[in-house]
């Protein structure tokens, strides 16, 4: 399968456009949230009063990160390299929209995105490896979801993209991390630049 014959890209944010900064450690212990459990999933099904404390405090905590994100090796090169292409540009994010906007603004990427009904959080889309986001943005683009490329560096981008029916890539990770569910793999996003040049 060849990244460069798509058209259509849709970037995972917090490890893969910028270098991994959660520390989901500390997010669990502070919000008591069990390590078998999903994050965002566990605060959803929490009462009301405490699922809004919770989500204001993992909320400040994203900002910081935001404020402070570093892009990953060759991530801005290759959004670039797809903008001049005229490649349709989605961020599909577990993280909250407004601090998606943020990341993107400080790792001067926020003109690559310029459609902002493209880039969904964790509100306006189910959070991945739920397929919603995927379909929607297909719907927006007016294309089937296998014209779509997914790229990011963990189960859940890829179990997304193959639930929709769209292209996984993974980067930043092992190349031995979920081989079953990964289309494309590029050790980063410089390596994944080089290949669709020399496609």
């Amino acid at each position: 399968m060849k990244p460069g014959q798509f058209h259509y890209w849709v970037f995972d944010m917090d490890g893969t456009l910028t270098l991994p900064c959660h520390d989901y450690a500390l997010i669990r212990r502070t919000l008591d949230i069990p390590d078998s459990a999903d994050i965002l999933h566990h605060l959803a099904a929490l009462p009301a009063a405490e699922a809004r404390h919770k989500h204001q405090w993992l909320l400040d905590y994203e900002r910081s990160l935001a404020l402070a994100a570093r892009p990953a090796p060759g991530a801005r090169r290759l959004v670039q390299h797809l903008r001049t292409r005229g490649c349709q540009l989605g961020l599909l994010t577990r993280n909250a929209r407004e601090l998606a906007l943020i990341t993107l603004q400080v790792l001067g990427l926020d003109g690559c995105f310029a459609d902002g009904l493209a880039i969904l959080g964790r509100d306006e889309a189910p959070p991945k490896p739920d397929p919603g986001g995927l379909l929607q943005l297909a719907r927006h683009w007016q294309t089937e979801p296998d014209q779509l490329v997914m790229v990011g560096d963990y189960r859940n981008d890829l179990e997304c993209a193959r639930r929709a029916g769209a292209c996984s890539i993974l980067v930043n990770r092992p190349a031995s991390d979920w081989p079953e569910l990964t289309d494309v793999y590029q050790p980063d996003c410089q390596a994944l630049l080089r290949q669709l040049e020399s496609e």
